[in-house]
């Protein structure tokens, strides 16, 4: 009895989480739709020209700017791996996407102050650049 009780309660948190992450999953996979339609894959090869710094660099920017949370990432790094984009770039990019705050940095200012924000951001920025190569030259030792 003791059993089912705590089967029912994993099954109810199981299906409670799945039911507050289902709006955002299905707002990226809107926003991926988008993103074929306006994003041509001509355009990534010209942006991401498979030069591991110059990528990296990129996937980084891009992603300090766009900030969000790991699930989104994961999604949105897998189209961008489809369409040709560099393990490099897309690895920089879910990193500083979830590291790097520059949209919520006025924010972050107000709440823990300049220097402190200012420094956290360049910081993760800089060893989001380092992260990314290293991660990248494992997996492909590995």
């Amino acid at each position: 009895m003791k059993n089912n009780k705590s089967f029912l309660k994993a099954l109810l948190n199981s299906l409670t989480s799945f039911g507050r992450l289902f709006p955002i999953m299905l707002g990226v996979i809107l926003c991926i739709g988008l993103f074929q339609v306006y994003i041509s894959k001509h355009l990534l090869k010209n942006v991401f020209t498979g030069k591991i710094i110059q990528d990296t660099l990129i996937g980084g920017f891009i992603g300090s700017i766009t900030t969000g949370n790991p699930i989104n990432s994961y999604i949105i790094g897998l189209q961008l791996l489809d369409d040709g984009v560099t393990l490099f770039a897309v690895t920089a990019f879910i990193i500083c996407w979830v590291t790097v705050g520059i949209v919520q940095l006025p924010y972050e200012i107000s709440a823990l102050g300049k220097e402190f924000a200012l420094s956290r951001n360049l910081i993760s920025f800089v060893i989001s650049f380092f992260i990314a190569i290293a991660t990248v030259l494992i997996l492909q030792i590995v």
